[in-house]
């Protein structure tokens, strides 16, 4: 089995179980040592999501809003606002590992593990729409996330961007999310959220150390310093950091942020 066209295959996967199926398929494949690099390839430059027959794509604004999540309606938005991250995240994973070549093999192991979490994570939360009586797809989404990717089409500008700008906001938002499910009044369905997304914070630290160590590669592959992370992040995110006021420190600090980046980001001393 080739890797970077079984890659390329598995990215243009229309169908959500179908594409894991054969990541499952590749990674075990990966994971026995039955998988080539090829000497020479030229990655594609997607054009469009590969969720798009699932999905209805519409602008982050038009995106339904995650309230009243005391009903099942407002449950189920929030519930596929999350899974469609970690269905977004399975893809950026995967073409982590697809897009750059001639990496060491502690490259390819990580990235594929973050790709095999995403897809634990996604089939946590599609669990649990389902025990809602709705699925992936049943709720507009929009694609920032894959705009990322197409953007980003250097190992330094990826790393900056996708782990530790996308993914490490994702370390602020949660607890804002857990903060607002827990003054929630209890119920089955509730509690099984909470737990879901206490397990997925905890792991998604792991993404973003991962990325925080292969840009600090590449910050050193191009021999420039560590502040190139805020030009990089200016440059595609000009609006800066989401939440400076609830930034995550703790997970942030583990994740492999400095104190003085979380200075920057916060515009006060926080650690």
């Amino acid at each position: 089995m080739n890797f970077y066209k079984e890659l390329e295959l598995i990215l243009e996967e229309k169908s959500p179980h179908a594409k894991i199926q054969r990541f499952n398929e590749f990674y075990e494949q990966y994971k026995a040592g039955h998988v080539v690099f090829e000497s020479e390839y030229k990655p594609k430059k997607f054009s469009e999501p590969s969720y798009v027959p699932t999905c209805q794509v519409v602008a982050p604004q038009v995106v339904p809003k995650r309230k009243n999540l005391t009903t099942k309606e407002g449950q189920i938005v929030l519930l596929h606002a999350i899974a469609h991250i970690e269905y977004s995240a399975i893809d950026l994973a995967i073409d982590a590992a697809y897009r750059f070549s001639h990496m060491s093999d502690k490259y390819y192991d990580d990235w594929l593990e973050v790709a095999d979490d995403e897809i634990r994570h996604f089939h946590m939360l599609e669990k649990l729409l389902h025990e809602l009586g709705a699925r992936y797809g049943d709720v507009e989404v929009h694609n920032s996330l894959f705009e990322a990717s197409q953007k980003t089409q250097t190992l330094l500008e990826r790393m900056a961007v996708v782990p530790r700008y996308l993914e490490a906001n994702g370390l602020d938002a949660t607890p804002m999310i857990l903060t607002k499910l827990k003054k929630l009044p209890k119920n089955e369905m509730i509690e099984k959220i909470i737990e879901n997304l206490v397990i997925i914070l905890d792991e998604e630290i792991d993404h973003v150390k991962k990325g925080d160590v292969w840009f600090n590669f590449a910050c050193e592959k191009e021999g420039v310093s560590q502040d190139i992370y805020f030009e990089i992040i200016d440059k595609y995110y000009p609006q800066g950091f989401l939440r400076p006021k609830n930034l995550n420190t703790e997970a942030r600090k583990e994740a492999g942020f400095s104190c003085s980046e979380l200075k920057h980001m916060a515009h006060r001393d926080v650690c």
